[in-house]
């Protein structure tokens, strides 16, 4: 099977999640005993006036008639009318989604510079001091809370020793880049705001160092236990019995398939990270999709939720079928069927 027949085959199985994604979603949040119309009006509004919005945003029809509704301005691009703000989803989203893009991008940079280094040293100097101190931040990274590390850290660096600045992506008295991306960084680097860049690379360090630290811990200890068992391998012993450097036996031959494993967790954790950007996002004002989720989820906001459902969704079905593609280049042996 070729590479494009592979390729529109998952992309045709991936229509398919996102219609079931988008039925359990719906049923979910229609089944909520909570009132979306109550919670935007307030408690006190009158009967009258929540059975008349009610009408008006098509909540009073049968279930199955508002998700047919739904589901055919989703196959027109219609995400539907937030709620809470009389937007359209997709404009909202359009605005928080790259924020979040941002701050996982770096998060993840941080943990594959960190993990995969971490989880190398370790295998290599399999239960010496280096691996002892490995494995502790590792169990760290896996076993604190989000929430707490980033506390932590933001009470230490920002609060005591004031060495990175506090919440939200620029200072108050930097002025923001012309918008090009979306992300702040990019579109300072982009518009050459070389004032702008470093004020949001400082914003950025803190909450990317709290989402990569966490999975940092993951990615540490899968690259530790599978090159270890790759290292006892007989190609190995074979490899260095030719004389080969010990950094070409562990790089090139030991580490391209100890990767296989640490690259379906590298997969899993980009879904972990936009996960744990909800708190993150929370905690540092981020003004991302995790802060949206939130604000949605607390206000019955039911288009806003399936919104940010399917477009997590997405990402999930987009991240899977690129570390499936990237098996083939780790392992030749792999063939797409």
């Amino acid at each position: 099977m070729s590479l494009l027949t592979y390729l529109a085959r998952r992309a045709g199985l991936t229509v398919f999640v996102l219609f079931g994604v988008s039925i359990i979603t719906f049923v979910i949040t229609h089944i909520v005993p909570a009132d979306p119309v109550a919670a935007y009006l307030g408690e006190h509004a009158p009967p009258a006036l929540v059975e008349k919005v009610r009408h008006e945003i098509g909540l009073d029809r049968p279930l199955p008639v508002q998700y047919v509704i739904y589901i055919t301005g989703l196959l027109h691009g219609n995400l539907g009318v937030s709620i809470m703000d009389t937007r359209p989803v997709d404009q909202d989203l359009a605005q928080y989604l790259p924020a979040t893009v941002e701050l996982t991008a770096a998060a993840m940079l941080v943990a594959l510079l960190v993990g995969v280094p971490a989880g190398i040293i370790s295998a290599l100097y399999k239960d010496g001091w280096p691996d002892q101190v490995t494995r502790v931040l590792a169990l760290g990274g896996v076993s604190l809370p989000i929430f707490y590390t980033a506390l932590l850290l933001l009470g230490l660096l920002y609060s005591r020793l004031g060495i990175l600045p506090g919440p939200g992506q620029l200072g108050i008295y930097t002025q923001p880049p012309p918008h090009i991306t979306g992300m702040v960084a990019v579109d300072a680097l982009l518009s050459a705001d070389w004032a702008a860049l470093g004020d949001a690379l400082r914003h950025l360090i803190l909450p990317a160092l709290v989402l990569g630290y966490y999975s940092s811990g993951i990615i540490t200890r899968i690259t530790r236990g599978s090159l270890l068992e790759v290292l006892r391998q007989d190609y190995v012993r074979t490899a260095r019995a030719k004389g080969i450097p010990e950094s070409g036996v562990v790089l090139r031959h030991a580490l391209r398939n100890a990767l296989l494993p640490t690259v379906t967790v590298i997969g899993l954790t980009f879904g972990s990270l936009l996960q744990g950007a909800v708190l993150t996002e929370t905690i540092f004002s981020w003004p991302g999709i995790g802060r949206y989720a939130t604000n949605s989820v607390t206000s019955v906001d039911v288009p806003a939720v399936l919104g940010v459902t399917l477009v997590a969704a997405v990402i999930y079905s987009a991240v899977n079928l690129f570390v499936d593609v990237l098996y083939a280049y780790l392992d030749p042996q792999i063939r797409y069927a």
